[in-house]
């Protein structure tokens, strides 16, 4: 099994700066992408930023320039900045391995003044 643990979400004014963390344990693969998706209410769960395994990065985007996806061995981070009122989402963590996601309970970021 593998467990993904969020932290760092919050409230934060428009144009603030917040920092997501995720801590991935258990049975850890050598080599898996791990990301960021998140969802609004009212809205389906979207695709935020992905990291894989060898560096390569990926985004959405709506937060391409503001947001930057790192990792550092089974921790991913994501540095939100410049936040907007429609980052205001519940993001979760995601470990991705031959076809099989692991997912977060998530963590909320509401973006308001």
């Amino acid at each position: 099994q593998v467990q993904l643990v969020e932290s760092g979400g919050g409230l934060v004014q428009p144009g603030g700066s917040l920092r997501l963390s995720c801590a991935a344990s258990g049975s850890i693969f050598p080599f898996y992408d791990m990301g960021w998706y998140r969802q609004a209410p009212g809205k389906q769960r979207e695709l935020v930023a992905t990291i894989a395994s060898a560096g390569t990065t990926n985004y959405a985007d709506s937060v391409k320039g503001r947001f930057a996806i790192s990792r550092d061995k089974s921790t991913v981070y994501l540095q939100m900045n410049s936040l907007k009122p429609e980052d205001t989402a519940v993001y979760y963590c995601n470990l991705h391995y031959l076809g099989v996601d692991y997912w977060g309970k998530g963590t909320l970021v509401t973006v308001s003044s």
